[in-house]
């Protein structure tokens, strides 16, 4: 019987990334960052409120995550959980931080307890995931992710793999709406560590019953 096969985000699923790249941009650059607007219109100068321009609000997101994830700290659980659910499920981290990333990632999540493989994306994540499936064929996966993007991809392109949609960072939950695309939406992981061992439990008496 193959083992389950858990798929995850790192940002506000498993590392806080908002509120310590907030206090960057306030600290280094004098910008606010607001959780009540849409990512792409959150920034805004402090001096003037003038919006902060849709291409370097991306720089910023790109030079926070090349000198700054010393900054990012586990989600509360987050890692206990993970080390529950690697004893009956194997663990992979789809990030979308780039390949070039992919490594100081690694580096950043080993550290504070999280051993597991990552690869660093681009873009909608149902094509990455469509790939682990087709290359370890699990009889039962399950994906994590805050953005509601990354489940309407996985939903189109893997309709068969379980979709949790959660955004652990609390200041910023409130102001991100449930996605229609994932099966459940729960933002701690005491209760989501329960909905995942529930859909491996149910795996488990499934195929132990087809087997014998």
């Amino acid at each position: 019987m193959s083992r389950p096969l858990i798929i995850s985000d790192c940002d506000e699923v498993l590392m806080h990334m908002v509120v310590p790249f907030r206090s960057w941009l306030e600290e280094q650059h004098g910008i606010d960052f607001s959780f009540s607007g849409g990512f792409e219109r959150a920034l805004r100068h402090k001096t003037s409120g003038d919006l902060i321009e849709r291409e370097l609000v991306w720089t910023l997101l790109g030079a926070f995550f090349e000198t700054e994830m010393h900054r990012q700290t586990p989600i509360r659980g987050a890692v206990e959980a993970m080390a529950r659910i690697a004893k009956r499920a194997d663990i992979v981290i789809v990030t979308n931080i780039g390949e070039e990333r992919a490594q100081a990632r690694a580096d950043q999540i080993h550290a504070h307890g999280l051993p597991y493989p990552v690869i660093g994306n681009r873009g909608g994540k149902g094509p990455a995931v469509r790939k682990l499936l087709d290359e370890r064929k699990p009889g039962l996966s399950i994906f994590i992710d805050d953005l509601g993007a990354n489940h309407v991809s996985v939903a189109r392109d893997v309709p068969e793999c379980w979709r949790l949609h959660m955004v652990g960072e609390p200041e910023f939950a409130p102001h991100v709406e449930p996605v229609r695309e994932a099966h459940e939406r729960i933002d701690d992981w005491d209760r989501a560590e329960a909905w995942i061992m529930a859909r491996i439990d149910e795996y488990d008496a499934i195929a132990t019953g087809a087997l014998s």
